[in-house]
């Protein structure tokens, strides 16, 4: 008794007042809701970083005169994949602040949460919004260099054997290639390998491996479609509808 009347007397001394019910639901809404957003955007970010790498055509890396890495590397998005770390912590600390926090440890917390930002970011890259998502960012951000930019700086360099463009006239074993800085070309395809699922064809963006003949001369060992193979199979299908 002499306890429970000496804890009494301490709180009529501080003047120590019960909080409404409405700021634990405030403060346990608002912890919640940065969760969910911090998750979301961590997921965003991770699909944009699933659509760089889909940007990528693996089978072509052994031709690069640098390093598979660097060419890897080159098309990666840093600015996401640093967005993504950020945001993944953010998280974390705020579950942590919740009323059951205390019962998950940090690693478990990180699987946590990294799991749900992989499972939505992978769902949003599946349903196409994660091109979308990185084309009007990069339409409205000055000095962000978009993923399609990063590819253009790496296919664009002719004299290291890698031309890319638009075709604008097919003749024979030639074609006839506005590149992506309007420059043209004349290109022998003659004895290159042509991917299976490209149709050459007025208006088709390509991406080509060679070399350079003489000057806006290029003969090609390859020709793929510059959207990738699966950018390509929609494509196709969309043209058959």
């Amino acid at each position: 008794m002499e306890s429970e009347k000496t804890i009494i007397d301490k709180i009529k001394e501080k003047n120590i007042k019960q909080k409404p019910r409405w700021q634990f639901v405030m403060r346990k809404m608002i912890i919640w809701s940065m969760y969910i957003i911090c998750v979301l955007i961590g997921a965003i970010s991770f699909s944009i970083i699933l659509f760089s790498i889909q940007q990528i055509d693996f089978s072509l890396v052994s031709h690069m005169s640098h390093s598979g890495l660097e060419f890897f590397l080159g098309l990666l998005p840093f600015f996401w994949i640093i967005g993504l770390l950020i945001f993944l912590v953010m998280g974390i600390l705020a579950f942590q602040r919740s009323e059951r926090g205390y019962k998950f440890t940090w690693f478990r917390l990180m699987c946590l949460t990294t799991a749900c930002s992989i499972l939505i970011g992978t769902l949003f890259f599946i349903a196409g919004g994660s091109q979308k998502l990185e084309t009007a960012f990069a339409s409205r951000v000055n000095y962000y260099e978009s993923v399609q930019q990063k590819k253009m700086r790496i296919w664009m360099q002719p004299e290291e054997g890698f031309l890319s463009g638009t075709i604008e006239k097919v003749r024979g074993d030639t074609i006839k290639l506005i590149d992506f800085n309007n420059k043209k070309w004349d290109i022998d395809y003659s004895d290159a390998f042509i991917a299976p699922i490209l149709s050459l064809e007025n208006g088709e963006q390509v991406k080509l491996v060679g070399h350079i003949n003489q000057e806006n001369s290029f003969y090609a060992k390859e020709v793929r479609p510059w959207g990738g193979m699966k950018n390509q199979k929609k494509r196709m299908g969309k043209r058959k509808q």
